[in-house]
């Protein structure tokens, strides 16, 4: 099984091109109050074998954590679960924000 990955550069172009795909953090409530990706959903990775279903099959979901670690192996489980369309952004928001990349304050609701 191979996990597609993306890095922080190639996500900025996919965003900077109005590009249509779906920005999921899987980090804990704790991590994401320091900040989330710019228009990034939240679900933690404990949750998604509950709430797959609400992930979009008809566009590109990439997933990300701290470093790249949980988001990859999270990844894996939903290939294994059937999707095709999941992607890891390799370094997380560690990385993003070594980029130089906006981190954003965490959505309210």
């Amino acid at each position: 099984m191979l996990v597609q990955e993306i890095d922080s550069s190639d996500l900025q172009a996919r965003i900077s091109e109005g590009d249509d795909f779906y920005l999921l953090d899987i980090r804990s409530a704790g991590e994401v109050a320091q900040g989330m990706l710019p228009d990034s959903d939240h679900m933690p990775m404990h949750v998604i074998p509950l709430r797959m279903e609400e992930l979009p099959k008809d566009k590109d979901v990439i997933l990300y954590c701290h470093s790249g670690a949980r988001s990859y192996h999270a990844c894996a489980y939903l290939i294994q679960q059937g999707f095709e369309n999941v992607i890891n952004l390799r370094g997380g928001i560690l990385g993003w924000a070594r980029s130089g990349y906006q981190v954003a304050a965490r959505k309210v609701g």
